[in-house]
């Protein structure tokens, strides 16, 4: 079913501000409602709240790095360029399927919302942490973080669906 181009940039904006409400929302609560010094078991130490303020990129990377014009630089400019690039690619490119868009679309919006707070608070805010008894192990993590993972795997599911059609 094809949809027209208005449509479709409403539908790209609201699922990129869904991603961004859902992790400002998530994070607000935390920010509010979790001590510095607090762990919430949610089930059990399996999934466990507990507020910390990330300095660096994803899992601390680049949190020790002194120089604010490259901290700049990696953790504002570089993820501004490209978000800039990804929504300009899912604009242009009308041939994308549903996952590929819905995939970018979270990207997006997890990337927009860690660097909003990046802008904001000089800091993200991670609070989640999952621990399966040594079978699966997190970082400690936020919403945005989700987003970006769910659309990473989205992408996946993506090109492994055009490949099957391609080699059929």
């Amino acid at each position: 079913m094809k949809i027209s181009q208005s449509l479709r940039m409403l539908l790209i904006l609201g699922l990129i501000l869904i991603n961004v409400g859902c992790d400002q929302v998530s994070k607000s609560v935390a920010r509010h409602h979790i001590d510095d010094t607090e762990r919430i078991s949610v089930i059990g130490e399996y999934v466990v709240l507990l507020k910390t303020e990330n300095k660096g990129a994803f899992l601390g990377f680049l949190s020790s790095m002194e120089n604010p014009i490259l901290r700049s630089i990696f953790l504002i400019i570089l993820p501004i360029a490209v978000l800039l690039f990804i929504l300009r690619m899912i604009i242009i490119n009308t041939d994308l399927d549903k996952y590929m868009i819905f995939g970018l679309c979270c990207i997006i919006g997890g990337g927009i919302g860690n660097l909003y707070d990046r802008i904001l608070y000089n800091s993200v805010t991670d609070f989640m942490h999952i621990d399966l008894g040594g079978i699966f192990k997190t970082g400690i993590f936020n919403m945005a973080d989700v987003s970006v993972m769910l659309g990473t795997g989205l992408l996946v599911i993506s090109f492994i669906k055009r490949k099957e059609i391609s080699l059929s």
